[in-house]
């Protein structure tokens, strides 16, 4: 990652990042803390598969906390617009030909749910509708073929 990266993130992502990383920061290396005691007091760590594992999974967490802190030191507000223009924190409302209408609230990679109705600015669909408005026809290149999008609202 580089330092000079900008994540765009919502309130809410950030929220939930800082979160996590109270957790990972506090109760979590406490118990992997404790852990390590733990097999420590068993005798011999060569052979001692819960030290292995919690030392990996230490590992992984400190290297999600540099991660979440590299995110929060280098995050960019995503603002909810009330434009007409759509743009990274717009609400859209895309429909397919043949298709029912879908609504989509465009978000930075770090937050991009699919299954929960946030796709990335940087996905096929972002990049196709950003800067289009209300009533505008897109085409969008997915890895499953040429999608025709008809944008219906845009919040």
């Amino acid at each position: 990652m580089g330092s000079n990266q900008e994540y765009h993130l919502t309130t809410e992502g950030i929220d939930n990042l800082r979160v996590e990383l109270e957790e990972l920061q506090g109760p979590k290396r406490e118990e992997l803390a404790r852990r390590l005691r733990e097999a420590i007091q068993q005798g011999d760590l060569s052979e001692n598969a819960d030290y292995s594992a919690t030392k990996e999974e230490q590992a992984f967490v400190e290297g999600r906390i540099q991660e979440i802190e590299a995110i929060l030191g280098n995050a960019v507000v995503i603002e909810n617009k009330h434009s007409e223009v759509i743009d990274i924190g717009s609400r859209v409302t895309i429909q397919e030909k043949g298709f029912d209408p879908e609504t989509y609230h465009l978000v930075g990679p770090q937050e991009a749910k699919p299954a929960e109705g946030r796709i990335s600015h940087e996905s096929p669909i972002g990049q196709a509708i950003i800067g289009h408005k209300a009533g505008d026809t897109v085409k969008a290149e997915t890895p499953g073929g040429k999608m025709k999008l008809k944008i219906l609202k845009v919040e």
